[in-house]
């Protein structure tokens, strides 16, 4: 195997485990919610594993980390949006998460015309806390029920931080358009 196509493969592991991992977390039962924690112990292990193996051979690559990140972003957001059809995580989440990475995807290639994707600080720790309901509600459904108030807490801090995000980008945008609007009046066209 090619050394592109071992990070490649982690990266493909992690996306085809998002359906089950879906299925699981949208069944209630002791039984689901264990196969949902090794699903997504795996998951984390590829994450974790592409990246370490991408750049420990030097085969990192802007489409390698486009397909990273659009792959931990339907794997979360399947994963939330299952446990949201359970009650257990507010539907704004999901539907965030997605939007997010969506802008981001834009921010990056269309609105920049950049190569490759532009992270932000909040964004990023987004991208990590991501994970936090699932693993919160996988321990809740394996008997740790006293954990059900904080995995609330979280994915409702999670919708504010998204929203936060977004609004950031947002904002960053508009004020770079206005400042490249304002540095180009007055001259003439070319």
């Amino acid at each position: 195997m090619s050394r592109v196509n071992i990070a490649n493969a982690l990266t493909a592991t992690r996306l085809l485990l998002a359906g089950p991992f879906a299925v699981l977390m949208a069944q209630e039962g002791v039984s689901s919610a264990a196969l949902a924690a090794l699903v997504l112990a795996l998951a984390i292990v590829t994450d974790v594993l592409d990246g370490l193996v991408a750049r420990h051979r030097g085969t990192t690559s802007a489409a390698g980390r486009v397909f990273d990140h659009l792959t931990d972003c339907l794997f979360v957001t399947c994963g939330l949006a299952a446990g949201a059809s359970r009650g257990v995580f507010p539907w704004p989440l999901p539907i965030l998460v997605a939007a997010a990475f969506a802008q981001y995807v834009a921010d990056s290639y269309w609105w920049h015309r950049g190569s490759t994707l532009r992270a932000s600080a909040l964004g990023r720790w987004n991208g990590v806390f991501y994970f936090a309901p699932l693993v919160g509600d996988v321990l809740v459904r394996l008997g740790l029920g006293v954990l059900r108030p904080a995995v609330t807490v979280v994915a409702w801090a999670l919708v504010a931080s998204t929203l936060v995000s977004m609004g950031d980008r947002l904002l960053a945008l508009t004020r770079a358009r206005a400042s490249h609007a304002g540095g180009t009046r007055g001259r003439p066209p070319r």
